[in-house]
């Protein structure tokens, strides 16, 4: 049995970043020198890796500028097919955050590097069969070791999760939810444009739909959570959302998949997993907070205040849906990323003028009952409605950093307190922690309405 980093504080690193010369792990190296070594923040010692030593001395300039270069952050070679690099890497620090995408390609040898060794294991992947896929084969070592492995703790899909979960908490006793439907809306000044990683996992995805499927039938079986009231319908192609101002079509995304597996495992632990050592302040403080959060269906919409702007959103889910089943066609995708997505992605990516000049709303919209006892009643129908909203910066290169290094941060102030080890969603590890360090770095969680739905 290795030895977990809870039985071993003479680690060289707090955090050790992967992948941090790439597009986005650049703005993750950029977030994490905001917290190194600041009176409050537990973040000490810090390292970057990656194939490239050359890119990554690059990389810590870009981010420290217009500083000088931090001493105390220590540069190191590695690679995600050499599997002692891994390792090696995996003994030396507390946490991984691996910004290796895509990770279907270039996740699982991280992974397991992690489990085995014992180290945290933070990532940025938005894809739900290497997610799953790595629950169900190193979740049980990952246990063994005290190790906690932790996907989608980027915008994919923490804003998603978290806003779920500070809609369904506003559901006071003895009103509950029913369902709950999430509308992403990307705003900027400039033009909008996304990490050529997105568009690539997404093209994948679409290319291992029937693996997923698959692989979703082999696993036993989990308890589904008891939401009141029927499910919903799934109502026109194109939504209109005249409260919130956008027009809206259905996003097939991980966020979804993220909450209902959050959902399930709050089934089997009601009151949320215990902290390895949590004093009783803190489990009563986890009780209470997973008391508070209810079930209720979820799914997720993208909108946009134009018909035009659907439009080309359904233009683009056509191509790669069309094109991405065969091997011809995602070549097509991948070769002209900008062209097939109507230039919402390019390879090298935004600009840092197009980056900050981006924003996100996430809206979520619950429909329910004002009491829990007209759910069971025949026919019937939410006669309640609680909107609230999510918003933050940029989603890939500015929120994506800020959620990942407040999770990050949490596992190094509070260890103690979160579960001895396991592959979790990142709610379920940081549920009762994460809203408060969001709203103090940008990221706003607001309720905007409750009101009474006509009969």
């Amino acid at each position: 049995m290795q030895t977990s980093q809870l039985q071993n504080p003479s680690l060289l690193y707090d955090i050790i970043i992967l992948g941090a010369s790439g597009f986005t792990g650049k703005y993750v190296v950029k977030e994490a020198l905001k917290f190194l070594n600041t009176p409050a923040s537990p973040l000490k010692n810090l390292a970057i890796a990656g194939r490239s030593h050359e890119k990554l001395v690059r990389t810590l300039q870009w981010a420290a500028h217009p500083n000088p270069l931090p001493p105390s952050v220590s540069i190191i070679t590695a690679d995600t097919t050499d599997r002692p690099s891994l390792l090696s890497l995996c003994r030396q620090t507390k946490v991984l955050l691996n910004c290796v995408g895509p990770f279907r390609i270039h996740g699982e040898p991280v992974v397991a590097a992690c489990a085995s060794s014992g180290c945290d294991y933070l990532d940025i992947s938005g894809e739900p069969e290497f997610m799953e896929r790595m629950e169900a084969k190193y979740h049980e070592k990952a246990v063994e070791t005290g190790s906690l492995v932790v996907s989608a703790c980027g915008f994919d899909s923490i804003p998603a999760e978290m806003g779920f979960m500070f809609n369904s908490r506003q559901w006071v006793a003895p009103a509950v939810p029913n369902h709950v439907d999430a509308y992403v809306s990307l705003e900027s000044d400039k033009r909008i444009v996304g990490n050529f990683g997105t568009y690539e996992s997404a093209v994948l995805g679409v290319a291992n739909m029937d693996k997923l499927q698959e692989f979703r039938s082999s696993r036993p079986k989990r308890p589904r959570p008891v939401i009141p009231g029927p499910p919903p319908s799934r109502g026109p192609m194109i939504e209109h959302q005249e409260k919130i101002g956008l027009k809206a079509v259905r996003l097939p995304s991980a966020d979804a998949v993220v909450v209902r597996r959050t959902l399930v495992t709050l089934i089997e632990n009601p009151h949320g997993l215990p902290g390895v050592n949590e004093s009783v302040e803190h489990s009563d403080k986890r009780e209470a907070f997973w008391s508070s959060v209810k079930p209720a269906h979820f799914g997720v919409k993208i909108g946009s205040k134009s018909l035009l702007g659907i439009y080309r959103i359904i233009g683009v889910g056509m191509f790669i849906g069309l094109l991405g089943r065969t091997s011809f066609g995602r070549w097509l995708l991948l070769k002209f990323p900008s062209f097939f997505s109507l230039g919402w992605f390019r390879k090298k990516g935004p600009s840092e003028d197009e980056v900050r000049s981006a924003s996100f709303k996430m809206w979520f919209v619950g429909y329910g009952f004002s009491d829990s006892s007209l759910a069971s009643q025949a026919n019937s129908k939410p006669d309640m409605q609680i909107i609230t909203r999510v918003m933050g910066p940029e989603i890939g290169y500015v929120t994506t950093p800020i959620v990942l290094l407040q999770c990050a941060l949490i596992l190094l102030s509070q260890r103690e307190s979160l579960p001895k080890g396991g592959a979790f969603t990142p709610g379920v590890v940081f549920g009762p922690h994460l809203e408060e360090r969001l709203q103090e770095n940008g990221i706003s969680f607001d309720l905007i309405s409750k009101c009474a739905l006509p009969a």
